[in-house]
């Protein structure tokens, strides 16, 4: 496997290529790739990010959405970000998490991160996989979004792996099955 930075490189060639923003030589299939890398590489992974997004020669138009800030602004929107550290010493973690996968969803996230129009050119980069664990699966996730992104390619950077058909998050975890991205990053 080649080195991070390289394959990082290889990330910032791909999103401005014309074939990867028109979805072309996907068989039809939904224009999502996974990106993944050891979790030990966060940092090299966050570093590089926010690179991209301050690069004004970029021939594309990055939409980058950190999903665990994604999260704290659902939170701070229901007024509840306050509560939750008291709610968890009252209650304990098991049913803080409870609660919040009950009040939180897909469609609260689906709802913060859609933005219209998208423009030719767009891609969508999620970020904070780890982070968000394990009020988001990722699986899941990726199936509510398909709906409003089938236009512009999604690019989700995942400490963990993906063997086309699976999702490990932190190359330990369970997988969750996931059968529509790609996870060629060529």
């Amino acid at each position: 496997m080649s080195d991070i930075k390289e394959r990082l490189d290889k990330v910032r060639v791909l999103i401005q290529k014309s074939d990867f923003l028109e979805g072309k030589g996907l068989s039809n299939e939904v224009n999502i790739r996974i990106f993944c890398y050891d979790p030990e590489d966060e940092m090299i992974v966050r570093h590089f990010v926010n690179q991209l997004e301050t690069d004004q020669s970029l021939e594309c138009h990055l939409k980058v959405y950190n999903l665990y800030k994604t999260f704290l602004a659902i939170c701070d929107d229901m007024d509840i970000t306050d509560a939750i550290p008291d709610m968890e010493e009252a209650d304990g973690s098991a049913y803080l998490l409870q609660e919040l996968n009950f009040s939180i969803g897909n469609r609260q996230f689906v709802e913060k991160i859609q933005y219209a129009p998208h423009e030719q050119g767009d891609v969508l980069m999620l970020t904070g996989v780890g982070e968000v664990f394990p009020f988001i699966r990722m699986h899941a996730l990726l199936e509510a979004l398909q709906p409003y992104f089938s236009d512009i390619p999604v690019l989700v950077m995942y400490p963990g792996e993906f063997d086309g058909h699976h999702l490990k998050l932190f190359n330990r975890l369970k997988p969750n099955d996931y059968y529509r991205a790609f996870d060629r990053i060529e």
